[in-house]
């Protein structure tokens, strides 16, 4: 096996910039894939180099079994992505990627001692605040749909399309399994910063939500509010990359 095999799968359409000072990884939310991060790089500092992670079961990766369970997630992430941690790294993500990517933080830790020098997490509750809503990854499919109506992350047109629901289902009841069955393991503070997002119309995960991620840090810590609810990732893009760039240049 080449060094380029361990995580080709795991980065979806890699612009590899060798004059890069930083790299961000970039984790979606449930049901989603690297796609919604493609032309990230495009607004983002040229010195940054997007590496947009792409989960099993979905994208260039349709056919593999999506996982279930978010620590053997995390432990074949931090194999898979270690060849492209050789220089200094940032971890985004947004919903269920803000707490693939803080396990993440501290699986390598815990296995070399390397951190990202900063940690954003979008639309994530902090993961020692434990869970208010009900479990819905097990749930029959008529209230399963319904569930995902309401929370207004799936397009009317693809709720509508049972073809493509058949296949979305399934990807959507594993991630929000690898969410809801996430229990929280206190260990010291990362000494990374961590930018903490939210949207102002977000009812899922409020302020205080986002305002306890200090608690994760021992490093400096900064919360912003964008207008929208639990998809501002979308609703107000420019404006999160324009904030994203300020503070990816603070790293330099």
């Amino acid at each position: 096996m080449t060094a380029g095999t361990a995580f080709d799968s795991w980065i979806a359409r890699r612009r590899p910039n060798p004059q890069a000072r930083l790299r961000l990884f970039c984790f979606p939310y449930a049901g989603t894939g690297a796609a919604i991060f493609r032309t990230w790089p495009d607004d983002l500092p040229a010195d940054v180099e997007v590496c947009a992670v792409q989960l099993p079961g979905r994208g260039t990766r349709l056919m593999e079994a999506p996982f279930t369970r978010l620590s053997p997630l995390v432990q074949a992430l931090a194999q898979a992505l270690a060849p492209l941690l050789d220089k200094p790294f940032a971890f985004f993500g947004h919903s269920l990627g803000g707490l693939v990517c803080f396990e993440l933080a501290r699986e390598l830790r815990r296995q070399s001692g390397v951190q990202p020098v900063r940690l954003f997490v979008s639309a994530a509750r902090a993961p020692q605040i434990p869970p208010r809503h009900r479990p819905v990854h097990a749930l029959p499919e008529v209230e399963f749909l319904e569930e995902l109506r309401r929370l207004n992350g799936t397009s009317g047109e693809v709720l509508e399309n049972a073809e493509i629901m058949q296949i979305m289902l399934p990807l959507l009841r594993a991630d929000f399994a690898v969410f809801e069955t996430y229990v929280y393991s206190p260990e010291p503070p990362l000494n990374c910063r961590i930018s903490s997002f939210g949207g102002l119309q977000d009812h899922r995960v409020v302020r205080d939500d986002l305002e306890a991620w200090r608690d994760q840090t021992s490093a400096s810590f900064s919360l912003r509010m964008f207008p929208g609810d639990h998809f501002f990732l979308n609703t107000t893009q420019p404006l999160l990359l324009q904030v994203l760039s300020q503070e990816l240049r603070e790293d330099g």
